[in-house]
């Protein structure tokens, strides 16, 4: 680890943040089945949606609903794109970086295949965040599609359950993996931290992950849809 400039304090931070971001998305699936939260309140929203779609006859609504859920994530797939071209580009000037940010309070000298692999961290990040993002697009995309070939408007939309689970539930997934991805992107900021101190890095991690169980399970826009 010293060959790459990295301290054990470097090794633990990274740890930590690996921990706490795996940890805690296998604890908001966990909770998200006992407890209500925003993913798994507007889960029952969704089919409520695809009975009201079996209930109309004319379902070009549905279609603008899926097309808007669905540039939510090409815009970030697209962003993310960005980042990536703009991190790798980085990784050819890592002595110029370094020599601005080793200015910085609390920042130590690091060698630069340090700095790459600090920098090569936020690469898996986001190349994660795309995966999850253009499979958010492809489901949603499915969706679509399941609209189209959604049966005649039945007599009960009960008539129907059968394709009215399989639909919401391809719509639920779509919902799931975009909201990993924006998941990712708030502990690439977390990661961002780590140029600076490892000690930042690992308090930074941990209140990413408050802010983000705050905002599943506590927030007020959660508050406002859930059900008794």
């Amino acid at each position: 680890m010293r060959n790459l400039g990295f301290t054990w304090l470097d090794l633990l931070a990274l740890v930590w943040f690996f921990l706490w971001w795996v940890g805690y998305a296998r604890f908001a699936g966990w909770h998200g089945k006992r407890v209500p939260s925003l993913l798994s309140a507007m889960e029952k929203y969704r089919r409520d949606w695809w009975v009201r779609t079996l209930e109309r006859e004319l379902r070009m609504i549905d279609t603008a609903i899926i097309a808007n859920l669905s540039n939510s994530s090409t815009f970030f797939a697209s962003t993310t794109l960005l980042i990536l071209g703009g991190l790798l580009a980085l990784l050819g000037t890592t002595d110029k970086v370094s020599s601005v940010v080793q200015g910085l309070p609390f920042n130590r000298q690091m060698s630069e295949a340090a700095w790459e692999m600090k920098i090569l961290l936020l690469v898996g990040i986001f190349v994660y965040a795309f995966f999850k993002f253009t499979w958010s697009i492809r489901q949603f995309n499915i969706a679509s599609v399941l609209v189209g070939a959604a049966p005649p408007v039945p007599r009960h939309a009960e008539d129907e359950a059968e394709y009215i689970d399989r639909a919401w539930r391809v719509s639920h997934y779509a919902a799931e993996h975009f909201n990993y991805g924006l998941r990712a992107y708030y502990f690439a900021l977390a990661a961002m931290t780590w140029f600076l101190n490892a000690w930042l890095f690992m308090g930074t991690t941990t209140w990413v992950v408050f802010v983000l169980y705050w905002r599943e399970f506590r927030s007020e826009a959660l508050h406002s849809i859930k059900r008794p």
